[in-house]
């Protein structure tokens, strides 16, 4: 029986992006002091629309990431709502992010640039 993994995305500029890739894209970074949350989304969708929507406005890029994550270590992590059903995200508290990562099953991908 294979390991159940579930796929995430996740919206980044460029600066994040370049700590990924620095990562041989295998982990996140850790949050910064003002960032007491990692967030990936559900869908390819809501990540595209943050991307196109916030990134490039806030840093001149945007980009989507896909990645894969141990579906039983994630369902330590309820589903919020951002506003709506089809706004999906996790919410993994900083203090986690490295645990998180060693479930990570695979690359992180990027996916998508704008």
């Amino acid at each position: 029986m294979g390991l159940s993994v579930t796929t995430l995305w996740r919206p980044v500029g460029p600066a994040e992006l370049a700590l990924v890739r620095d990562a041989d894209w295998r982990a996140w970074p850790p949050r910064l002091p003002d960032q007491p949350i990692f967030y990936p989304v559900l869908t390819e969708d809501y990540a595209v629309r943050i991307a196109r929507e916030w990134n490039v406005p806030h840093s001149g890029a945007g980009y989507v990431t896909r990645f894969f994550v141990d579906s039983a270590f994630l369902a330590r992590y309820p589903v919020r709502l951002a506003g709506g059903r089809d706004l999906r995200e996790l919410w993994v508290p900083a203090e986690e992010l490295a645990e998180f990562n060693r479930h990570i099953v695979g690359r992180i991908e990027l996916v998508h640039s704008f």
